[in-house]
């Protein structure tokens, strides 16, 4: 693999903005925390006193998918069409990097076992031990995006 850094592409953030959602004002998300825009959890040093426009929106987007970019650039040692890249970003933008660094998917995929991996997104649909619905709704389309379906 070479050392080329990717970027999530169109595909990866039109279903990152379909999952996440756009709030303009900061609200409390299912746990508590504070967030804004397309899922950005605000910092203890942010501060977002007035709403956002999509355009700064937008522009936090960008901000944080180079976290989740980092990471499977990173931790991801084998080939990836730009499909693959996106629903992995997708994934970690949802769950964090430690959860990728951690996952049987990654294991499985480093081991170029690409199906066995694309399977395992199907099971990080749970949040508090039971099963989300929209989690799942995500996941499936992370997979179908994964397998370029």
């Amino acid at each position: 693999m070479s050392n080329e850094k990717r970027v999530t592409g169109a595909k990866g953030i039109a279903l990152i903005k379909v999952f996440e959602g756009l709030s303009l004002s900061k609200y409390q998300d299912v746990v508590g925390k504070w967030t804004i825009g397309y899922g950005h959890l605000i910092l203890p040093e942010e501060s977002f006193a007035q709403p956002l426009n999509e355009a700064q929106a937008e522009a936090l987007l960008r901000r944080d998918l180079s976290v989740s970019e980092n990471a499977v650039n990173r931790y991801v040692l084998v080939a990836l069409s730009q499909d693959q890249f996106d629903a992995l970003v997708s994934f970690t933008f949802n769950l964090g990097s430690g959860n990728l660094k951690s996952s049987t998917l990654l294991k499985l995929l480093n081991e170029r076992r690409y199906q066995e991996a694309a399977d395992q997104f199907l099971r990080w649909d749970k949040a508090g031990g039971k099963q989300v619905a929209g989690l799942t709704r995500r996941r499936t389309a992370e997979r179908a995006l994964f397998l370029g379906q």
